[in-house]
């Protein structure tokens, strides 16, 4: 059989191909020819259609070429070959030195255009917030700081951490948002290099914010920046406030050290436990969390009265409208619900749950309490509580542990897992710390399989808990959580099969996730990095408000608590919110809010308002519940 004959133009274009495949001599040959193919006949048209061209073909081919010349910036020079090659040769010259000149021109402004997309030039803010690291909670704390800037003229955040500038600000800005009046600077670089460190210039920042990677080693990275942040503030005068956060307890004092004594460091795991425990004992926590942490509603601020110096502190939770008043810092010490007689000194602070920081007007609200709507007998008592924890991570010995401290006698914890001889040896220790009366029982099973949630009588506990597993080194951060989602699922398949709710609380690592869990609306649901951010952002802001976070979370302190409405006011009675603080003054509580059951399964609030006006009138039912700061 003949080979088939390849086609003219295929084999056109091989060659030309296989030409340019050798190299520069062959691409400047054929860019040449190619001009040179372009260039002549055009300057051959414009010479032979020219009416005043000369009669002799010898002076038109000179004409041509000099056209040719000056197009090609190759000298025009006619006459003899001499003449004519020295021609070339001096524009050959001129191109050369033109030629490398832009050269070395583009080079440089190449060289500083790439410096500038990786992030390499020095940040020239005063006041600014430097945050240093990448993780799931930069997005956090970026939206945070953009909120509480948002009054601010001239406020800016700066971003250092071993990534990509432009992968940065494409992420921060797809995530977070308009940023509004807040500039968004990032630098590119190892934040443990206090050489590097200095791009940020954080001695002129008034806050910096260390935050943990996604990593298993994440806590030692993080002593490492603050030495290496304490390295490059040194000799610069007055240091910015250093808020830093670990996970594990064993390194917080690494850490607490390095940040210096000024320095605030935070630890996610426990503040994690605490939140899931305060919410699995008190379905709807997590909402009231939310609430009074991020920038969209109402904060906490320290406000300075002097019209209420020397009178008991019970007279200030009814002297603001618009604000709810929930204890005193004397000195750096905070006094949450402290007792209604307590006299106020002339420099104590009030700590107040308000709008903004101008909101906070005094105003007396006595008169609106009514006294026959409020209740007068004893609380609701506590009772023992079933707690069906499933999985097991590196925080739940720590969730075990609040609960032991806050749990009655009586109280009981069911743990299912898989994980084997470890898990079971770290349950084992755990259930030697006792103290309390709090059985603690393992029971082995894969959380994922339907068969395993089947054996238990879900519906027989006052709580679910669901924690994600650690990932393993090498492992997606998704995958606890993909683990979560599959849980959850089959939770969800229960709850449609009995018609009955269950009382869920998830642990979620990605914010992402929490659209994606089959969930009822209103759910409680804990994401770990995004507390921390927002407890980073909030105390950014104020660095008094760390230890009162430390007392609101706390495991033995005056915290936030969901009590029965009728506990406070007559169920059925319409009266107005003033009502409900006053009664809770009776009781040394302080009532920031409520949650209403009728409003409880629908959005965006599900149900709560923080910080109501005092003159504010409803209904309430036996369902409601008010919000509180209180002992447990």
């Amino acid at each position: 059989m003949a080979p088939r004959r390849t086609p003219f133009g295929a084999r056109a274009r091989y060659w030309f191909d296989s030409t340019l495949a050798r190299g520069t001599s062959a691409l400047f040959g054929w860019m040449v020819l190619l001009c040179l193919g372009a260039v002549v006949p055009a300057s051959a048209v414009l010479v032979w259609t020219d009416p005043d061209a000369p009669a002799s073909l010898r002076e038109r081919l000179a004409q041509v070429w000099h056209l040719t010349g000056e197009t090609l910036r190759l000298g025009g020079a006619t006459g003899t070959p001499l003449r004519v090659l020295l021609s070339v040769l001096l524009a050959l010259i001129a191109l050369l030195y033109v030629s490398t000149l832009v050269g070395l021109i583009t080079t440089a402004l190449t060289e500083r255009l790439t410096a500038l997309r990786r992030g390499r030039s020095t940040v020239l803010e005063q006041g600014h917030t430097v945050v240093l690291g990448w993780s799931e909670q930069v997005f956090t704390v970026v939206g945070e700081l953009v909120a509480a800037n948002a009054n601010q003229r001239r406020a800016a955040v700066a971003v250092l951490a071993d990534r990509d500038k432009t992968a940065m600000e494409e992420a921060l800005g797809t995530k977070v948002g308009p940023l509004g009046r807040t500039r968004l600077i990032c630098r590119s670089g190892p934040t443990t290099d206090p050489a590097v460190l200095a791009l940020a210039s954080p001695a002129t920042a008034g806050v910096v914010l260390v935050l943990p990677r996604d990593e298993p080693d994440a806590d030692a990275e993080v002593v490492k920046t603050l030495l290496a942040l304490r390295a490059a503030l040194a000799g610069k005068g007055k240091h910015p406030l250093v808020v830093a956060a670990v996970r594990d307890d064993r390194h917080r004092l690494a850490a607490a050290l390095a940040a210096g004594p000024g320095g605030i460091v935070l630890e996610s795991d426990t503040v994690t436990a605490r939140m899931i425990v305060q919410t699995a004992r008190r379905s709807g926590l997590s909402l009231v969390h939310q609430e009074l942490l991020d920038f969209a509603g109402d904060e906490f601020y320290l406000v300075a009265e002097a019209s209420l110096t020397g009178r008991p502190f019970g007279d200030a939770l009814l002297s603001y409208a618009t604000s709810s008043v929930v204890g005193v810092l004397r000195g750096d010490t905070p006094l949450l619900s402290p007792p209604p007689q307590t006299p106020l000194l002339p420099d104590d602070l009030l700590i107040v749950l308000t709008r903004d920081d101008d909101t906070a007007r005094p105003e007396d609200c006595a008169e609106l309490a009514e006294e026959e709507a409020m209740t007068s007998g004893p609380p609701t008592p506590a009772r023992p509580e079933r707690i069906l924890l499933l999985g097991w991570n590196r925080r739940a010995p720590l969730v075990v542990d609040q609960l032991r401290r806050r749990s009655r006698p009586g109280s009981a914890v069911d743990v299912v897992a898989d994980g084997g001889g470890a898990t079971a040896r770290e349950v084992d220790e755990t259930d030697a710390r006792g103290g309390t009366g709090l059985t603690l029982t393992l029971h082995h099973g894969d959380i994922t399989r339907p068969d395993t949630l089947h054996r238990l009588d879900v519906h027989s506990y006052d709580s679910v808990i669901v924690l994600g597993r650690d990932p393993a080194p090498g492992q997606s951060p998704d995958d606890p959580d993909n683990r979560t989602l599959v849980t959850l699922l089959l939770l969800r398949r229960l709850e449609e099969a009995t018609g009955r709710q269950l009382p869920v609380v998830t642990e979620l690592i990605d914010d992402r996730n929490r659209a994606l869990a089959p969930i009822s609306p209103g759910a409680d649901v804990i994401i770990s990095g995004k507390l921390i951010g927002l407890l980073m952002a909030q105390i950014s802001q104020n660095r008094h408000l760390a230890a009162v976070f430390e007392e609101l979370f706390s495991a033995d302190g005056a915290g936030v608590r969901l009590r029965p409405a009728g506990d406070y006011v007559v169920p059925g009675c319409e009266t107005s919110f003033a009502t409900v603080v006053a009664a809770a003054r009776r009781r040394g509580e302080c009532a920031i809010g409520y949650r209403s059951h009728d409003g409880s399964s629908s959005g965006p609030g599900h149900g709560l308002r923080i910080n109501p006006h005092k003159a504010e009138r409803r209904r309430w039912s036996a369902e409601d519940e008010v919000v509180v700061i209180g002992e447990d």
